[in-house]
Formats: C-alpha cells, structure tokens, sequence
C-alpha cells in the first residue's frame, strides 16, 4: 500500500529534477537581488557626492538650458 515511485516511471523523475532546477536558481535570483537591494542598487543617477551646482553645470554644458537660465540657477544656489 505504499507509495512506488517505479509506477510512474523514469520520466517523473526527470521532470522533478527540472522542478528542483528551476527552484534553486529562483533563490539563488532572490538573494542576489535581495542583496542589491540593501546595497543601495548601484544606480549611477543618484551619486551621493554629486552637489547641484555639479548637476546645472552639466546640464548647462549640454546645453539643456539657456545662460540667462543657468545664471539665475546658479545665484539661487549660491544663495543657500
């Protein structure tokens, strides 16, 4: 009255191999993605040591915007 796993075959066993595959690799992705997260996800847009005047200077330097713009910009920085 046991549970034989020959009934079913060679190809059951197989298929759970398959299964514990893709099982282990889907907790392999989560821990890594689990750790980037924490690490802080290592986007090069958010540079902690960037400063505005940085940013407006690039912007202006790409020409994004105009020199009455960026000299305003600039003052109100300076300002603070």
């Amino acid at each position: 009255m046991g549970f034989d796993w020959m009934q079913h075959g060679w190809g059951w066993m197989l298929f759970g191999g398959i299964h514990m595959l893709f099982f282990w690799l889907l907790i392999i992705l989560a821990i890594a993605a689990l750790v980037k997260w924490l690490s802080g996800g290592g986007s090069k847009d958010t540079d902690p040591t960037r400063d505005a005047l940085d940013v407006l200077n690039e912007r202006y330097a790409r020409g994004e915007i105009d020199r009455e713009t960026y000299r305003e910009m600039k003052d109100e920085l300076q300002r603070k």
